[in-house]
């Protein structure tokens, strides 16, 4: 079975399932002509790997469980942990902000000094509060994406329009003209799919999603 074959039925990316077998926690067999060729015991560990992964479980800690350095139920509540410490994490935000609320303050009068300070001390007793570093990279990657995109789709109407211009000037076969507009307008839809696609993967990608663990 192919990688997209594989994309399809489990539902994962092929970025991700080559970003699963750097880490180690799948091997594939090799074809003769060198490609991928994934068999049903590869398929089963993708679909546990989906599972603890949108469970929340890292990628290091599953790879321990598929090598059997650690039980499953040794990872799970090893994990327990980590959620009750975000659950208090929460808690403890809610109550922040329902403080800041009852307050009745407005952003002019906001003691963001004294919120601040306060925020300062929950942080040092091992409150953590958003990471807005990540939410920024994020920001600037889809940025990015898109700038680039809009750079190249304008070139390609540029163009489309140089032809069109020359074709009122100098007329050239109907043929030839649609198949110098059509290329443009091809790779236009070409960059909007991939943008889309690079936007979702900014979204959720495994890779940015991993790196935390």
């Amino acid at each position: 079975m192919k990688i997209k074959q594989v994309e399809e039925l489990v539902g994962i990316t092929s970025k991700n399932i080559r970003f699963y077998e750097s880490q180690g926690l799948l091997t594939p067999e090799r074809a003769d002509n060198g490609y991928r060729e994934y068999h049903q015991d590869n398929i089963e560990v993708l679909k546990k790997i989906k599972l603890l992964r949108k469970i929340g479980i890292s990628v290091e800690d599953i790879k321990s469980v598929l090598n059997d350095n650690v039980t499953l139920e040794n990872c799970l509540e090893k994990y327990l942990d980590v959620l009750e410490k975000q659950k208090s994490n929460l808690t403890k935000m809610y109550n922040l902000t329902e403080e800041i609320i009852n307050q009745k303050c407005e952003l002019n009068n906001l003691k963001t000094d004294e919120w601040l300070e306060k925020m300062e001390n929950m942080e040092k007793e091992g409150i953590d509060f958003v990471n807005i570093s990540k939410i920024d990279i994020h920001m600037k990657k889809k940025m990015g994406a898109i700038i680039g995109g809009a750079v190249m789709i304008v070139f390609m109407i540029f163009l489309i329009g140089m032809f069109l211009w020359g074709n009122s000037v100098d007329p050239i076969p109907l043929g030839l003209l649609i198949v110098l507009v059509a290329i443009p307008v091809v790779i236009i839809v070409c960059i909007i799919g991939v943008l889309i696609g690079r936007i979702r993967e900014i979204d959720g990608g495994e890779e940015d999603e991993a790196a935390k663990y």
